[in-house]
This record gives structure tokens, C-alpha cells and sequence, in this order.
């Protein structure tokens, strides 16, 4: 339940197109709608000003089209995380408008917002890095960012990286993946003032202990204005910007 979906049922009730007891009909699953395996959170739009995202992993293709098929039907917004191709098969079942973004592995239903937030810029380290990177460009621009990708400018290489000296500089946040050694997000953070968030991946060598060593690289990185999400939490790093962004916006 969205906050313009609460609009419309209220404004249809005060111009009288709606009774009272069709507006309660209409938000009697305001807060969350059982399912048996998963209480679908339509309170969660409301409160966070996103609807609540599915985490593929561990859910059946079968498990992910119906909380899909329930949130799409409440009019929200819909993103599932970190699936498969299987999966989207069974809510394209569901759900004609369905997309599956192979890189990012991750199903969407509906479109980003129309007004777009702040310009939000994804870099990430490497060709390895990308499938992370998506993920969080797909979130964030879900969440109404105006996003770009930067991908492929690594510290090995760092010419790469300051021929995007202008993206850095006009974006109001800038989410960096690395693997490895995980040191692109404090060389990025001394090139801008904008905040940065910082995302290991699991890319490397046996000593970067899948992605440990990166994680460790960026909680510990020395240029301020850098916050870390989890290793391989693409999706956490485009929930934060598009956060950030809203908030620079109001």
C-alpha cells in the first residue's frame, strides 16, 4: 500500500465515490496479508517510503510468485533479490509486466518513479564486480535515483577512473564495489565530497577469504565519509543512496 494508493481510496471517499465501508474493505490489509509461509509487510511503503523487497535465497520459485503476485496486486512496487531464472518464470506466470535483469539477478515489477531524486553514480572495480553493481543500480533506481554506471576503474588502473572526474563530482551519492583488495572506496571518497557506500564483493584469491579482506580494507580505510554494507549487498548500497537521496530532496 502506497502512500498515493491511501490518497486516492480517501480522496475517492470525501468526493463520495466511495462509501466508507468500501474504503475499509479497501485498506483492510494496511498492515501485512498472511500467506501461511509469509506475512507480506503493505505496511512497509508507508513507513519506509519503499515497499517491502524479496530475498530470493531460500524461498521456491513457487514461494517468490505469490508474495510477487500479492505485492504487485496492492499496486507496489516489486523487486526480488539474488534469484534465478526459474524463478522469474513463475512470476512472469503471474505477473506480465515481470522483468528479469540477468546481471543483476533480480526480478522487477513496475516502474521507477517518474521524478527522479539526486544523480547517484555505481562504480565498481572490475568485470567481476558488475552483477554486485547492478543490483545496486537497480535498486536505487527503483527507488527514483537518477542513476549512471562506471564500471571496470579499479585502482590498478586509476586513469580509468579520473576520466569520471564530472560524474563524481555531480552526484549526490556514489556506491563503489570492489573486490580483492577492496581499496576503491577511499581512493574514491579523497576525490569528492559526496558520501560514499562502500560494497566488498566475494571477487578474489584465497586470501581475500571471500570478500573478508575487502570488507576489512573499507572498514578501516583512512579518507572519511565512507559507510560499509555487507559483502555482496549490492542491493543494501542502492536502498541506502536512494534513502540519502529522498532525504536531500525534502
Amino acid at each position: 500500500m502506497t502512500p498515493e494508493r491511501v490518497r486516492e481510496i480517501l480522496a475517492a471517499v470525501a468526493r463520495g465515490e466511495r462509501t466508507t465501508e468500501e474504503a475499509v474493505s479497501d485498506l483492510k490489509l494496511l498492515a501485512f496479508e498472511e500467506l501461511g509461509f509469509a506475512k507480506v509487510d503493505h505496511h512497509r511503503a508507508l513507513r519506509r517510503g519503499f515497499p517491502e523487497v524479496v530475498f530470493g535465497p531460500g524461498k521456491s520459485s513457487e514461494q517468490i510468485a505469490e508474495i510477487a503476485k500479492t505485492l504487485s496486486s496492492a499496486g507496489q512496487t516489486v523487486l526480488v533479490t539474488k534469484t534465478s531464472e526459474d524463478a522469474f518464470k513463475a512470476v512472469s506466470a503471474v505477473a506480465e509486466d515481470a522483468k528479469w535483469h540477468a546481471s543483476a539477478k533480480a526480478i522487477s515489477i513496475g516502474a521507477p518513479p517518474k521524478t527522479r531524486l539526486g544523480k547517484t553514480s555505481v562504480l565498481c572495480a572490475g568485470t567481476s564486480d558488475i552483477n554486485i553493481a547492478d543490483e545496486a543500480a537497480l535498486t536505487a533506481e527503483l527507488m527514483g535515483c537518477e542513476v549512471e554506471r562506471i564500471f571496470d576503474v579499479g585502482v590498478a588502473g586509476l586513469h580509468r577512473l579520473l576520466a569520471h572526474r564530472d560524474a563524481l563530482t555531480e552526484s549526490k551519492v556514489l556506491i563503489v564495489v570492489a573486490g580483492m583488495d577492496g581499496a576503491l572506496p577511499s581512493v574514491v571518497s579523497g576525490l569528492t565530497d559526496a558520501p560514499v557506500i562502500a560494497v566488498p564483493t566475494s571477487v578474489g584469491y584465497g586470501a581475500a577469504f571471500a570478500g573478508l579482506a575487502a570488507l576489512l580494507t573499507m572498514l578501516n580505510g583512512c579518507s572519511p565519509g565512507v559507510a560499509v554494507v555487507n559483502i555482496d549487498n549490492g542491493f543494501g548500497a542502492g536502498y541506502m543512496a536512494g534513502t540519502i537521496c529522498g532525504a536531500i530532496r525534502e
